[in-house]
């Protein structure tokens, strides 16, 4: 991964790099990452808690992801908190992993759950919807205030007065972004995929191998954008009774 990242940060044409971790292997590579010129860094964390931690995680590596967290705060990185709501196993955690934009400057969002690794795909209701998420942390914080999205943003941003950071909730599951959602995912393998909840729609390593020429991949990737589904619901039919999407294989 890192000689991918000391490629990429030699090219002129992308303007920035993110880098998604869940904060247990990074300590090792935060000084070159800042080298590199990199700023953005997803930290992927269910819980705050180190039971709740350990009891999602199975493993023991609370210390060594907190501590990691806190040194990509402290060393000026652009650092967003991802917290997965899970029912009956992490809402305990809501409340605690916000003391965390208090006191720094940082955004902490919390996703609605998604149906992937061959769950169902009938699930109608979520208790932990975006809806439902705010008004809890409302119950805790009714100073709450909206704060304005960017036109691309995937979550609805907001700010608690005197607290140095932010938070957002990222509707993933009740799927209100669609309209604006200009996101585009190439997998490991080379699949790319316009949409989440939707199948792979063509795959860049056959071209990328048999040679093809720069225009021709671009005029393909450009068709496959346009047959992007119009919203995550029309994607989702895609799929006959249960989803074969994993978030590990599509890449945060």
């Amino acid at each position: 991964l890192m000689e991918l990242l000391r490629t990429l940060s030699q090219l002129d044409a992308l303007k920035e790099i993110s880098v998604t971790t869940n904060a247990t292997l990074i300590g090792p590579y935060i000084d070159e990452l800042k080298a590199l010129g990199i700023q953005n860094v997803n930290v992927s964390m269910d819980a705050i808690k180190r039971e709740t931690f350990e009891r999602i995680t199975r493993r023991d590596a609370y210390d060594t992801v907190y501590n990691n967290l806190i040194r990509l705060i402290t060393e000026g990185f652009n650092v967003r908190i991802n917290f997965i709501v899970l029912e009956n196993q992490n809402e305990q955690d809501i409340l605690p992993i916000l003391e965390l934009q208090k006191r720094y400057n940082v955004s902490v969002r919390f996703l609605e759950e998604m149906p992937f690794n061959g769950g169902t795909k009938n699930i109608q209701t979520l208790k932990w919807n975006y809806q439902g998420i705010l008004n809890y942390i409302k119950e805790a914080y009714p100073e709450v205030e909206k704060q304005v999205d960017p036109p691309t943003s995937t979550s609805l941003n907001y700010k608690i007065p005197g607290h140095k950071g932010s938070f957002g909730i990222i509707p993933s599951f009740s799927r209100t972004f669609c309209g604006s959602c200009n996101r585009l995912r190439i997998t490991a393998t080379g699949d790319v995929i316009t949409c989440l909840y939707g199948k792979p729609k063509m795959n860049l390593r056959g071209l990328l191998r048999n040679s093809h020429s720069s225009s021709e991949i671009e005029d393909a990737i450009r068709q496959v954008i346009g047959t992007r589904a119009k919203t995550g619901h029309e994607a989702q039919r895609e799929y006959d009774s249960v989803f074969s999407n994993s978030m590990t294989s599509i890449g945060g």
